[in-house]
């Protein structure tokens, strides 16, 4: 197991520490040229600050990354990108770019997914080791196995125990502290669920193969609501106004991956032919059986939602 040790800027740390219950944010560079690939799910992500504040203040649990139009950060995380407003983002976006403003683009960004996220108090912030050299620019990786990710990982431990913080790190063995970690996939927060579908289904809806990003929408099989989980198995991507008709019940995706409407499309608004020229079809799932429609949800939909 790894833990990364990220480079953060000042304002977005203090800006989110003051929030409370944070179930996840955005740990966003502003370059947006490489997808960050450090960490597996479930990961520990922590914060340190630019020097002369040489410490770590706080962190989280790696969840995924992307890389996004920086509207669509913002419309799927809002303040939890660690500003105020969208048009204070992108004043952030073009300093650390150190490019004049340019209204009508909008700036790619890597975004990192943090879910649990912590913030220290200044009495328990963590020196980080001499390993850490002060040209790093974005962040290092540490190994567990290693003098030095071992002592970072007991001296976070110890702190969210003392703070008695829930969080995902376990350990085995009568001596907790020196127990070996243990990975524990993170609960996903509806920001992540939406970045995993979208990225899962290649950015293409799954029923017409739509590639417009901002039309597309990450929607819950089984709603929140109703008992359903932030789950890929529990996601599909779809053009917003087939997302509209589907939680409204009057399309569906049968537990074979076959796209059905419902007659009452027609009765009721009297059109619907477009949308019926798919009825049958068979929609695009992703390859591993892991990230496709779990069959439960899929009858729960149809024998629940969908209007027959």
């Amino acid at each position: 197991m790894k833990l990364w040790v990220g480079v953060t800027d000042g304002d977005w740390y203090r800006f989110l520490s003051q929030r409370a219950d944070l179930d996840e944010i955005n740990f966003w560079q502003p370059g947006g040229n490489r997808e960050f690939n450090a960490l597996s799910p479930g990961e520990l992500f922590l914060f340190k600050l630019h020097y002369p504040e040489n410490v770590i203040v706080g962190g989280g649990f790696f969840a995924t990354s992307s890389i996004l139009p920086c509207s669509l950060a913002w419309e799927t995380f809002g303040e939890r990108n660690g500003a105020t407003t969208y048009t204070e983002m992108r004043r952030r976006i073009e300093k650390y770019r150190r490019s004049s403003p340019k209204p009508h683009e909008d700036y790619k960004i890597g975004c990192i997914i943090l879910e649990q996220p912590f913030f220290l108090d200044r009495s328990t912030w963590i020196t980080v080791p001499s390993s850490f050299a002060r040209n790093i620019v974005q962040g290092k990786t540490y190994d567990l196995a290693s003098q030095d990710g071992r002592t970072l990982w007991d001296s976070v431990r110890s702190t969210l125990q003392m703070r008695n913080v829930s969080n995902e790190i376990s350990s085995e063995g009568p001596r907790p502290v020196y127990g070996e970690p243990v990975l524990v996939r993170p609960r996903l927060g509806q920001g992540a669920f939406r970045l995993l579908v979208t990225d899962t289904y290649k950015r293409r809806c799954a029923i017409t193969r739509e590639k417009a990003l901002p039309v597309l929408q990450a929607a819950h099989i089984k709603p929140v609501a109703e008992g359903g989980q932030h789950q890929i198995s529990n996601g599909l991507l779809l053009r917003s106004d087939i997302h509209a008709l589907f939680d409204h019940g009057y399309v569906t995706v049968s537990p074979d991956f076959q796209f059905r409407v419902s007659q009452r499309l027609k009765a009721d608004f009297d059109n619907g032919e477009n949308y019926f020229r798919l009825q049958g079809t068979k929609i695009w799932v992703p390859p591993h059986v892991r990230d496709q429609p779990s069959r439960e949800v899929l009858e729960w939909h149809a024998d629940t939602m969908f209007l027959g």
